[in-house]
């Protein structure tokens, strides 16, 4: 204060820490008003886990469908906002030049991502409460460890985001929205969500289970269907996917 009434300016950055939990609820906030976005992560898992589980269209062995199905929804609930969701916004933002604009604010480039990545996390949480309620509604019974989940979703996000980020900072944004939405669909009926993988040839499922989707959704079951402890080659596969992908995103990654 230079005077009795009048205060001097304090220009500068605000704290780290601040910077990056306003980006990470602006983040959150656009997701959350893109009715497009909302389709993809809640409405088509929610839509999806309700008719299968209630219509008998697909064999899921013994037991309720509910309770092979909802692990298996899970994991896509995952995937289409760490992945596709995150791709699609972020090749586009990258078009725009809205990343451009950011990468030369006080806000540093890894923290943009590091705020990305929270938004990814809040509407995991928002998703996966919300088909936990529905599954619990149609009948799930659910068991296993929960930091076994836990461990499972986390390195989930971390191998679809590198693999999100990596599209998205690598090809055009139409590019990446066809390509995102292309993998999404045949990762939704090969990769163990809906479909058991025991229904595809043995050559086929060699292949399909070492995918970052079928190595969760499997995980996911083998813990909350099954009641298993552990699922230690699931979840290697997922850390691969997780060191590969974020690797390759934060080496390859073009901002402009």
């Amino acid at each position: 204060m230079s005077a009795a009434g009048t205060y001097t300016p304090k220009p500068g950055a605000a704290p780290l820490p601040r910077m990056i939990a306003a980006q990470a609820a602006l983040e959150t906030k656009m997701l959350l008003r893109n009715g497009e976005q909302l389709l993809l992560t809640v409405v088509i898992p929610a839509l999806l886990l309700v008719l299968f589980s209630a219509v008998d269209i697909v064999d899921t062995g013994k037991g309720e469908a509910v309770d092979f199905l909802a692990p298996g929804i899970l994991a896509l609930a995952v995937m289409s906002t760490a992945f596709t969701g995150q791709a699609i916004a972020t090749g586009f933002e990258r078009r725009y030049g809205v990343l451009k604009r950011l990468g030369a604010s006080p806000l540093p480039r890894w923290a943009l991502m590091a705020a990305k990545t929270l938004s990814v996390l809040v509407t995991e949480v928002l998703q996966i409460v919300l088909l936990t309620v529905i599954a619990f509604a149609l009948g799930w019974s659910p068991h296993g460890s929960p930091f076994a989940v836990l461990l499972l979703l986390i390195l989930g996000t971390a191998a679809f985001s590198g693999l999100g980020l990596l599209m998205a900072g690598t090809l055009k944004a139409e590019a990446t929205l066809a390509a995102a939405n292309l993998v999404f669909l045949l990762l939704l009926v090969g990769g163990g969500v809906i479909v058991p993988l025991d229904k595809f040839p043995d050559a086929a499922q060699a292949v399909l289970g070492l995918l970052p989707i079928s190595a969760l959704s499997d995980g996911l079951r083998d813990v909350l269907q099954d009641g298993a402890g552990m699922p230690w080659g699931n979840l290697g596969i997922l850390a691969v996917w997780a060191v590969v992908g974020l690797g390759a995103a934060g080496k390859f990654f073009r901002w402009e």
